[in-house]
């Protein structure tokens, strides 16, 4: 499908705008707008402007999803914090959560928020983000919708549950190292069905344990009626390491649910016992550990960046140009966008024009119309 650009500026003014217009404030539409372009900014459009009407604005018509945000502090020590965020905005309780455990390492040397009752909050990485610039080292991690099986499972028991930490280094880019520990999650599998790219042999297994293969769309139609799941990272059983990615997933699930009393597995697939519509209640969980705690950020920036550069200067395989580190990539997208503008397939231009039209947004005239 063909894509577009649109410049950043008016990408950024445009969704804020469509997010205030849907009853977001507008200092909570702006953190949900960075949050989202920066995906777009990695070369993450899997998670950008990609999931901005489905996944945000039609989850706030629908009422599963509330556009202000009640970030409530349940339980609180100098180092650590509990948050029911009331399915409000991900973005914001992602980013006052991350806020509040940058502070707490700052003036302790660690501190932990546990979230629960939250709502989608975008790329993990931007959280680590957060704390790198800072000059900490971040974590985080999410749970979601049920749609991975086990290793010898068939049946979605636990979400696609990222894992991300970051690192300051001393380079034009920090370490951060943000993935599922499934192979593929569904918001790669719903823009394969944007796009018309087929599923990756492997990554997923229908309910008789076969591989699922072809239409992305059929894909996710299996996974959405439980007849198909997700694969954890290493793929179907034990012989590529199927149980790493598995045990990796639990960590994420029980860290998002068993400090914050929150919920797990199949009670986050957003239905109800008779099959309606209902909030999320997604559980995350923010770290961040003051380098200056330790032996200081410049040390640490230095450390890292060497570390980083003896890997890419490594002997590479044949028929490889080059060795990358986490972060570099998403880096260099970055250079290559910046000037000119995010990328827009065609389905979501249309999204766009749909969201501008129903809110009256009629200043915005998007160059797919011209």
């Amino acid at each position: 499908m063909p894509k577009m650009n649109l410049d950043w500026k008016t990408a950024e003014s445009f969704i804020t705008d469509a997010f205030v217009s849907s009853g977001v404030p507008r200092e909570d539409a702006e953190i949900c707008t960075d949050v989202l372009l920066e995906s777009d900014r990695r070369g993450i459009e899997s998670h950008g402007c990609n999931r901005f009407k489905p996944i945000y604005i039609d989850r706030i018509k629908a009422g599963i999803q509330q556009p202000v945000t009640n970030f409530e502090i349940i339980k609180e020590t100098p180092t650590t914090a509990v948050v029911d965020g009331h399915h409000g905005m991900g973005q914001v309780i992602g980013h006052r959560a991350m806020s509040m455990a940058i502070e707490k390492a700052k003036k302790y040397g660690m501190g932990m928020v546990a979230v629960r009752n939250s709502c989608h909050y975008g790329i993990a990485g931007y959280y680590a983000t957060m704390a790198t610039e800072a000059g900490c080292i971040g974590m985080t991690g999410t749970n979601a919708r049920p749609s991975v099986a086990p290793t010898f499972g068939v049946e979605g028991m636990f979400g696609t549950n990222p894992y991300t930490v970051g690192i300051p280094t001393d380079e034009d880019f920090d370490f951060i190292f943000d993935c599922a520990t499934s192979i593929t999650q569904n918001g790669k599998v719903e823009y394969y069905e944007r796009i018309g790219e087929p599923v990756h042999p492997g990554t997923v297994i229908d309910i008789d344990g076969n591989a699922v293969e072809g239409d992305a769309g059929v894909a996710l139609k299996k996974i959405r009626n439980g007849t198909a799941a997700l694969t954890t990272l290493g793929g179907i059983g034990e012989e590529l390491g199927g149980y790493k990615g598995y045990g990796f997933a639990l960590i994420v699930e029980m860290l998002s649910a068993v400090l914050q009393d929150g919920m797990y597995g199949k009670d986050l697939d957003g239905k109800d016992e008779n099959g309606n519509l209902r909030p999320y209640h997604l559980g995350h969980f923010f770290i961040a550990i003051d380098t200056d705690h330790f032996m200081g950020e410049d040390v640490c920036r230095k450390k890292a960046g060497d570390i980083i550069r003896a890997i890419r200067a490594s002997k590479k395989a044949p028929g490889a140009e080059r060795i990358y580190t986490a972060g570099e990539k998403e880096y260099e997208i970055w250079l290559s966008r910046k000037d000119s503008g995010v990328p827009i397939n065609e389905s979501v231009q249309a999204e766009m024009i749909k969201v501008r039209d129903e809110y009256g947004l009629n200043s915005y005239v998007f160059p797919w119309e011209k």
